[in-house]
């Protein structure tokens, strides 16, 4: 079995588990969380702990366990801390501003570009030129953040665009003569 899925996922309190056939749902104080399971892997509560067993042999089998296990403890996090992700906008005239449930991004197009907010996420503007997106489901707030970040990448050039907080842009050099 995967290193990964041997290790058991410690449950905090304050957190419900319910585990049915084909569903793990975890709840908590920042929301709730569905997975269904997949089947060849089986989540067992052992007390305060969540343990993943296959229910097969082989790879296969063994690659869902760590999966599974992963993205039980990515929902346990996730109802109990939630995830962040930090976008910086580099530009001159490039801006940001929430207006309800949408981000009005100002990003050098002739029009301003209007990104829905999906439910269960917190988009935050501490800045004219920082997006923070917050929420409990890991892979719902980088997909957020990946599609906001794509109206306008990074370019190697200037650096002009939207990138991550924390990444590197790398600069090529101008054209000689």
């Amino acid at each position: 079995m995967s290193r990964i899925a041997k290790a058991p996922v410690a449950i905090p309190k304050g957190v419900e588990i319910k585990l049915a056939a084909d569903e793990i749902s975890v709840k908590g104080p920042n929301g709730q969380l569905q997975l269904a399971s997949h089947p060849l892997v089986q989540v067992l509560q052992e007390g305060e702990e969540l343990k993943v067993v296959t229910r097969g042999e082989g790879k296969a089998a063994t690659a869902m366990a760590g999966t599974t296990r992963a993205l039980v403890n990515n929902m346990v996090t996730g109802v109990t801390q939630g995830f962040e992700k930090k976008l910086s906008i580099v530009g001159v005239g490039y801006r940001a501003q929430i207006q309800g449930n949408k981000l009005n991004l100002n990003l050098g197009f002739s029009h301003p570009v209007i990104y829905e907010v999906p439910e269960g996420i917190q988009v935050e503007v501490p800045s004219q030129t920082e997006i923070v997106i917050r929420g409990a489901d890991k892979q719902r707030v980088g997909q957020v953040a990946a599609e906001i970040r794509r109206y306008r990448q990074p370019e190697p050039y200037k650096g002009k665009g939207i990138r991550y907080h924390d990444e590197h842009v790398v600069r090529k050099q101008a054209k000689k003569k």
